[in-house]
Formats: structure tokens, C-alpha cells, sequence
């Protein structure tokens, strides 16, 4: 199986790399760590790669594109059917994150993973949809494994023809009651404290979305210690495909970063199935959703942007990429101490 053996390369980072990228950052004529997070990131891509020597001019985001029976029960302001043509936007660049991308030279990759109908996006479709997890599992196992084998296959493509970084994303309507559901699940958390309005729900609708979520997992009764369980029962095409971007990048020995809740969702069950690849992780920012900073808390991540963002579609993930960017110009070309003839900072006891 693609999976077994993908979990079978996720190695360690690199401590030299990482050691390498240190010295390097700590030899440039500037103070000490001054530049924080955007040293940290660049540190931990080097024990990611392997390798001191950091380029991410060839990015891509990957937008897992699917939709849930558990709209049925109401938990959304939109009907599924907004679905499919806001992902076929972003084959026109109309979309708020294919637009990012161009601003910022990233290449886009939308995927239907599970959209309700047929589209004009790249065809990885597992079914069409989701079945309604108030009234049992979401998918079948096997399904959610078809799913995240995509993503680790498509991270595979990426690293193949030269993508050093991968943005996570996705669009799905209903999907933050399914990460919402993966995250009271995982985090063991009661519904209502991992649960927001998502893109705009009414207090009515709040309280519809709290107990679809309740229902769902009162039914499928999911193992918080199986990933793979989880996502079958209550969570989405979407969420096991990027859980599968998350696999694939850190077997590769890629970075891939993570969005917003949802995206943090799938990361989150990708750490259940294999904790090593956290190593492999970035997170973005700090989404408005309740329990996005949770599941990053819980997987030991800190994100380095705070915006109050709350769209989806990998925007947040796309806003990191100017910072790496600026990051990796100081980085890589920037004087040393030594070349500007300046006495080297050394660390305060």
C-alpha cells in the first residue's frame, strides 16, 4: 500500500542541516536571531531538506476540493452547490487564493477529491461527496485511505518536478463542521468550544452545526487513536487529502504548510497516523475558528501570523510565502560579520 510504505520513509530532520542553517543565520551581519520566526522557519526547512543551502522560489498550493453529506442537516449559510463553482473559479484566477498566488508566484493546483457533481478541475474524485455522518460514517475506510493516498501522491509529483514547498488548502461547503468534528474528537474537547460560525452562521445555525457534530460522533463513535477512523466517520475528501499532503511532503522531505482550522484538522489526523511528521510542518496563522489554535497547540506548532483570517482556500498558507521569501533573500545574501569587516556578535549569558 502507497500509505504503509510512505510511512515507512518519514524519517528525522537533519540536526546538521539545521545546526548549518544556525551558524549561518547567527554569521550574518545583523543581531542576533533579529529577524525571529523568520530565521526559526528557515532553520527548520533545513532539517526538513536535509540541507543548509534553502530555495523555495518553486512553490505551488495544493486546493483539495470536496463536499459533505452533512449539509444536509443545515450547519451552512450556502448550498452545495457553491461548492463546485467557486473551486471551478479558480481555474480563472477569480478566487481570493488564486489571486494571492499570482501575487506572490505561487502555482495552484485545484483538485476535486469529492465534489457533488463533475467538474473542469484536475479528476481525483473518490465519490460524489460524502454520505451525512449524523447517520453514519462520513466515507469507508478504504475511502479515506483512497483519499490520503492522493495527497501523498500529488506531494509526490510536486517534489518530483522541482516544487520545494507546499501551501495546504480547500473548499468544501460544510467542511468546518468536519474539522470541527476531527477536532473535538482529537483534542477531546466538548463540541461547543471547538465550533465557530464558519463562514457566517446565525446563532440558530451555530446551534444547528453543534448538534449535527454531537450526532455524528455520539453514532460513529470515532478512535481519537486511529486517524484513519476519524476521518472515515466524521471528516471529508478534503481534510484526508491534504492529511495526505501533510504524509507525502514530510516522506519526500518537503515542507508543506498548514492554513487555517481545516487545513489544521487534517494535519492534526496526519499526526495521529504518523507523529513524526510534524517535523515537516509550518504553520501559517492563527485562524478565527476556535480550535485552530488548539490543534496547533497540541502539535507542538506555533504560527507566526496573527490576521484574523478565516477564509480558507490555503489563503493563509500563501500569506507565509512573502515572509519566507524576505527570509530566505537575508538569508542568502546578506554579508557575514567576516565580509563586512564587523566583530561578530556573540550570544548574551
Amino acid at each position: 500500500m502507497i500509505l504503509e510504505e510512505t510511512l515507512k520513509k518519514i524519517k528525522a530532520p537533519s540536526d546538521e542541516a539545521m545546526e548549518a542553517c544556525r551558524r549561518h543565520w547567527d554569521g550574518i551581519a545583523k543581531p542576533l536571531h533579529s529577524l525571529g520566526k523568520m530565521e526559526d522557519y528557515l532553520i527548520k526547512i533545513a532539517g526538513m531538506t536535509g540541507s543548509s543551502k534553502i530555495d523555495l522560489e518553486k512553490k505551488a498550493l495544493v486546493v483539495m476540493c470536496a463536499d459533505n453529506g452533512v449539509v444536509e442537516e443545515g450547519v451552512t449559510q450556502s448550498g452545495q452547490d457553491v461548492t463546485a463553482i467557486v473551486s471551478e473559479n479558480f481555474l480563472t484566477g477569480k478566487a481570493t487564493s488564486s489571486i494571492m498566488c499570482q501575487v506572490t508566484g505561487t502555482d495552484m493546483f485545484p483538485i476535486d477529491i469529492g465534489i457533488a457533481r463533475d467538474t473542469a478541475l484536475r479528476n481525483e474524485k473518490v465519490a460524489y461527496g460524502t454520505r451525512n455522518m449524523t447517520k453514519g460514517p462520513a466515507m469507508t475506510r478504504s475511502e479515506a485511505i483512497q483519499a490520503i493516498e492522493t495527497g501523498i501522491r500529488i506531494a509526490g509529483e510536486l517534489k518530483d518536478t522541482g516544487y520545494r514547498i507546499i501551501a495546504t488548502g480547500e473548499m468544501g461547503i460544510g467542511n468546518t463542521t468536519t474539522s470541527s468534528a476531527l477536532a473535538a474528537v482529537f483534542l477531546d474537547i466538548p463540541v461547543e468550544m471547538v465550533t465557530g460560525r464558519g463562514a457566517g452562521l446565525s446563532t440558530a445555525g451555530l446551534t444547528r452545526k453543534i448538534s449535527a457534530i454531537h450526532r455524528a460522533i455520539e453514532v460513529n463513535r470515532p478512535n481519537p487513536e486511529d486517524g484513519i477512523d476519524v476521518l472515515a466517520k466524521v471528516g471529508g475528501f478534503d481534510l484526508a487529502g491534504m492529511a495526505g499532503l501533510f504524509l507525502g511532503g514530510a516522506a519526500k522531505g518537503m515542507p508543506v504548510v498548514i492554513d487555517g482550522i481545516i487545513s489544521a484538522a487534517a494535519a492534526m489526523a496526519a499526526y495521529v497516523i504518523c507523529p513524526q511528521c510534524v517535523d515537516y510542518m509550518l504553520a501559517s496563522h492563527i485562524s478565527k475558528e476556535p480550535a485552530a489554535q488548539m490543534l496547533l497547540e497540541r502539535m507542538g506548532l506555533e504560527a507566526a501570523l496573527d490576521c484574523e483570517m478565516r477564509l480558507g482556500e490555503g489563503t493563509g498558507a500563501v500569506t507565509l510565502f512573502p515572509i519566507l521569501d524576505l527570509a530566505c533573500a537575508v538569508y542568502n545574501s546578506m554579508s557575514t560579520f567576516e565580509e563586512a569587516s564587523i566583530e561578530q556578535y556573540q550570544p548574551l549569558s
